[in-house]
């Protein structure tokens, strides 16, 4: 019997992009609208790389909520080859930063001033597995002789691998996995219960055949890039397993029209507009509606020891229409994933 409706504790998103000034105000409200909480990403121009940071961008974020919204912004630090392990510490203690953010410098959009090399960051490692704050990992190489489609795996066995060995007490979410490799690597330490893996709907939905039906498809073009259908397989199944380590991460990335249609266009799926939805369809597809809630909405809390939500939301099995465009700033738009396309399923808020 096919669920025609489903209630479940409020989600929340443990990866997401939110800018800055007119597309934060743009962006947030959808963010906002379907998720309790956030873990937000501090790959801004300049990046937020200290408290001091972190503590302004929340206070803009907070700002540009619409009036009446509950919404609880979660703070990450950008790291960087000069990252203070002390500066880090206290971020962390004094509730400022839920986690900080490893970039490999270039690897992905605004990860310029990322991290050169691993051992470069070693102290600021050794605070964050005293202190037991979360490193949250863009899990690519950026060794232009590897394979784009490679570098997700290569990265698991040369970096990821060691970093675990050295670090035994380092809690590690492995964000936006896009391989069948980084699935069974993150079951091989899941009795560890110090390692995560964020999925978005994106890499569940498509797969990198995708990015070329009927012609280049530069809205569907993230990082790290969809794969081959067999990893698209193996997402589907380990979000829908109900599995402890696997849980909710938009990677929401919004990005104007004219930044992606262009000779070098930028990475990143603007999904927030119809998050829940494209999730729910996703697990519908594969006949496991039942565990959308383990995935969406106790996991991530369990990881990061907060409280899962007492509110509850619920969906519905009904036709919603992705909109068209959403609209930032006079002549500037961000298309949404699935831009005009009509959902099988519909928000329909609070239960």
């Amino acid at each position: 019997m096919p669920f025609d409706r489903l209630v479940i504790r409020r989600p929340d998103d443990w990866h997401v992009h939110l800018r800055d000034g007119a597309m934060l105000k743009a962006v947030l409200p959808f963010t906002a609208r379907q998720f309790g909480r956030a873990i937000v990403m501090p790959n801004l121009k300049p990046p937020v790389a200290v408290a001091a940071d972190a503590v302004a961008y929340r206070d803009r974020i907070l700002a540009a909520l619409p009036d009446g919204v509950a919404f609880t912004p979660l703070m990450t630090a950008y790291l960087t080859d000069g990252t203070d392990p002390a500066d880090l510490a206290r971020g962390f203690e004094d509730g400022v930063f839920a986690a900080a953010k490893l970039y490999p410098a270039n690897a992905t959009t605004n990860s310029a001033h990322g991290v050169t090399d691993i051992a470069r960051i070693a102290p600021v490692l050794e605070r964050m597995a005293e202190i037991g704050m979360p490193l949250l990992i863009h899990g690519e190489v950026t060794d232009q002789t590897v394979d784009i489609f490679d570098r997700e795996a290569v990265f698991i066995d040369t970096i990821l691998a060691p970093l675990l060995e050295r670090y035994p007490t380092l809690r590690v979410v492995l964000e936006h996995v896009t391989t069948a490799d980084a699935v069974a690597f993150v079951r091989a330490h899941a009795d560890s219960g110090r390692i995560g893996a964020t999925i978005t709907a994106h890499h569940l939905l498509i797969n990198r055949s995708h990015l070329f039906q009927g012609g280049i498809r530069p809205h569907l073009y993230c990082l790290p890039i969809a794969k081959r259908e067999t990893h698209r397989v193996a997402l589907v199944e380990a979000a829908t397993s109900g599995e402890a380590p696997f849980f909710l991460g938009t990677d929401t990335a919004p990005h104007t029209v004219t930044a992606k249609e262009t000779a070098c266009g930028c990475a990143g799926c603007f999904t927030a507009a119809n998050a829940l939805e494209l999730y729910a369809e996703a697990f519908d597809e594969a006949g496991a509606l039942d565990k959308l809630e383990a995935f969406a909405s106790l996991n991530g809390p369990r990881f990061y020891g907060l409280p899962p939500a007492e509110e509850r939301v619920m969906l519905e099995r009904r036709p919603s229409v992705t909109p068209d465009v959403v609209l930032i700033s006079e002549g500037d738009v961000v298309l949404p994933f699935r831009s005009g396309e009509t959902l099988r399923w519909s928000y329909a808020g609070a239960a």
